[in-house]
């Protein structure tokens, strides 16, 4: 299993759309991030900074998550999630997309 950790803006006028749309996100979505082998995604907000938190349980996460970026339902999800997002931490990325944290320490069971 691999965790990851990923963070992102949010636009503070756009924060209570992007709210909306998590309290109801769309069944296909979760549907295919769960067999892309994603498991306990978690989105947190501080401020206007999201942070996620996602397990991967299968042997190849690059081929995983480009079939997510494939699937037609999650890319129409993207069209009304990503404009309400911005960059985390200025480093001139325009796309709006999350940044991967990378993991320092886990305090295992």
């Amino acid at each position: 299993m691999e965790r990851h950790g990923l963070v992102v803006n949010v636009r503070p006028e756009r924060r209570e759309e992007y709210l909306a749309l998590h309290r109801a996100v769309w069944p296909q979505v979760e549907q295919t991030l769960r067999a892309a082998n994603v498991a306990n995604y978690t989105i947190f907000l501080i401020d206007d900074t999201l942070f996620a938190y996602y397990e991967y349980l299968g042997t190849d996460h690059d081929a995983d998550m480009a079939r997510i970026g494939e699937d037609p339902v999650t890319r129409e999800w993207w069209t009304h999630t990503d404009p309400c997002q911005t960059p985390f931490g200025g480093d001139g990325r325009t796309d709006g997309g999350w940044r991967e944290a990378e993991e320092i320490w886990h305090l295992a069971p």
